[in-house]
């Protein structure tokens, strides 16, 4: 594994002054779950949609029904696809929210990238997420030239959206699904967590199957690449190092002094920019 530690006093700085509110962790029933997905992003946290992109929302033919994807391109042409999905505990979140984050990537790296809207817990528990995630990685990879794609696919997700991918990736090795060129793991959910939260208890009200708690597996031989992105004042950090270190082939890159969830705040976490860059490089394909 190779590993590398990002650590710059703006970074310190930034975070030291910066405060999240409205944590999934922090929900506790079903009324401030719905109250906080009513509310609209803020720009002047999340930061915007860059200009030199294209943004059009389309939904995919999915088995469990039409899903709203938002795709990015940054020029026309065939060009290797990215999956990318959002954060939010399972509970939350919505592909509105990663504008910034998703154009950034598709103009950086020279990708498509493909937002998936997937359903959420407690209307839809697991494994809904999960196979919409995986469903969307099999119609991506067949017909994938329908949205510029070249043939080549690659997956990435932040937090919950992250476990997704990870989990979604484990499955499609077991059952022989679709080859991923890379993944990205950004902060990811790998594991259940000791004491779970309202919202944990929405998505998974039984035991963990492998694909919902990925650190588990008994072997994660024979996955793509695979980057790491991690945060230092994230209780998730250790996970994503741990699982990093199991890998055949892994780059892990912490920002200390960083808190989880910065790529939802890059308007006042220049971190997040940052690491925008790193993925977008290891992304990048001749």
């Amino acid at each position: 594994m190779n590993r590398r530690i990002v650590s710059e006093p703006r970074f310190t700085a930034e975070a030291d002054a910066f405060t999240v509110v409205g944590a999934a962790s922090e929900v506790a029933d079903l009324a401030t779950l719905l109250a906080g997905r009513a509310l609209p992003p803020e720009p002047a946290l999340g930061g915007t949609l860059d200009p030199a992109v294209h943004g059009a929302d389309l939904y995919l033919p999915l088995v469990g029904g039409p899903t709203l994807a938002r795709v990015y391109q940054a020029a026309p042409g065939p060009r290797p696809l990215l999956l990318w999905l959002h954060g939010g505990g399972f509970v939350g979140g919505t592909v509105a929210d990663l504008d910034h984050v998703c154009s950034g990537l598709a103009h950086r790296s020279g990708r498509t990238v493909v937002s998936l809207e997937y359903r959420l817990a407690p209307e839809h528990p697991y494994p809904a997420a999960l196979d919409d995630t995986y469903d969307a990685m099999c119609w991506l990879s067949a017909h994938g030239r329908l949205l510029g794609g070249d043939g080549r696919l690659a997956a990435g997700g932040q937090s919950a959206g992250g476990a997704l991918v990870a989990g979604a990736t484990l499955r499609a090795r077991d059952e022989n699904g679709p080859r991923l060129d890379r993944q990205v793991l950004c902060y990811p959910v790998l594991d259940v967590p000791a004491e779970p939260t309202w919202a944990d208890r929405q998505y998974l009200p039984g035991p963990a199957p492998v694909y919902a708690a990925p650190l588990r597996a008994p072997s994660l031989a024979g996955l793509p690449p695979t980057l790491v992105i991690a945060a230092g004042r994230d209780p998730l950090r250790k996970e994503a190092e741990a699982y990093a270190e199991r890998l055949d082939e892994a780059s892990y890159v912490e920002y200390a002094d960083t808190p989880h969830a910065f790529l939802n705040f890059c308007a006042v976490l220049s971190a997040g920019d940052h690491a925008i860059a790193v993925i977008a490089q290891a992304l990048r394909v001749p």
